[in-house]
């Protein structure tokens, strides 16, 4: 018989049935909290969507009004002033086909990649490298702009892209435990409220099923579904 160590005796006791506040949730979740590490604070949602039809998959961007806590890096393809513009606003690397090869040789320690319209003949080629990854990018994520400055500061400022899996899920890091309970429901609100406002015309029935929190090391908390507006 596998023993239990008190912490997991600990998180046993809690009843997985209750749906707390976003109050509630992240108070449990602070009380559970490693003191090892700043943990990340997590939100899951359950869609009532198959993402394999076209018409129920759910993608999008969002600002973080709180940011996220995490230092985002960003590659930018660009040339010349755009390349300039870039640069000053926090890029990590930004390049043309010097670019494309550093990535083609395994450099793919990257957050968001970001490109001008002209250079998409060239980020084309790495599709296979970028897709699987989700850093492919995207005009309908703003990711491929001719506003790469922009585009550098809501990266570094907490835009974060959410999209849903095979399963119907979504999950996304909305925060750091070490911020305070305002930053972390701001964070909240926003990500859930984007997520309610991009329901597919495919979704049938009842969109959003299920909310939890958790953070890295602490328990799956589910959320009331009156906690967000429109679910």
């Amino acid at each position: 018989m596998v023993k239990l160590t008190k912490r997991q005796k600990t998180l046993a006791e809690l009843d997985s049935e209750k749906l707390y506040s976003v109050d509630e949730a992240l108070a449990t979740l602070r009380q559970y909290a490693s003191t090892k590490f700043d943990e990340t604070v997590e939100v899951a949602m359950n869609l009532g969507v198959d993402p394999r039809h076209a018409d129920q998959m759910v993608r999008g961007m969002v600002s973080l009004p709180s940011g996220t806590g995490k230092d985002v890096r960003v590659a930018v393809f660009a040339r010349g002033d755009n390349a300039d513009k870039a640069t000053a606003a926090g890029a990590d690397k930004v390049g043309a086909e010097d670019l494309m090869e550093d990535m083609q040789n395994g450099n793919l320690d990257y957050d968001r990649v970001i490109a001008t319209p002209d250079m998409m003949g060239v980020v084309g080629r790495l599709g296979k490298l970028l897709g699987p990854k989700g850093l492919m990018p995207n005009p309908k994520l703003g990711t491929v702009t001719p506003n790469v400055e922009q585009a550098v500061k809501d990266a570094k400022g907490g835009q974060i892209e959410f999209r849903v899996e095979k399963q119907g899920i979504i999950h996304s890091g909305i925060g750091k435990l070490s911020f305070d309970d305002a930053a972390l429901k701001a964070n909240f609100e926003a990500m859930t409220q984007a997520i309610v406002k991009a329901k597919p015309s495919g979704s049938k029935g009842k969109y959003v099923r299920k909310i939890s929190l958790t953070s890295t090391m602490g328990p799956g908390l589910k959320v009331d579904l009156a906690e967000v507006e429109g679910a």
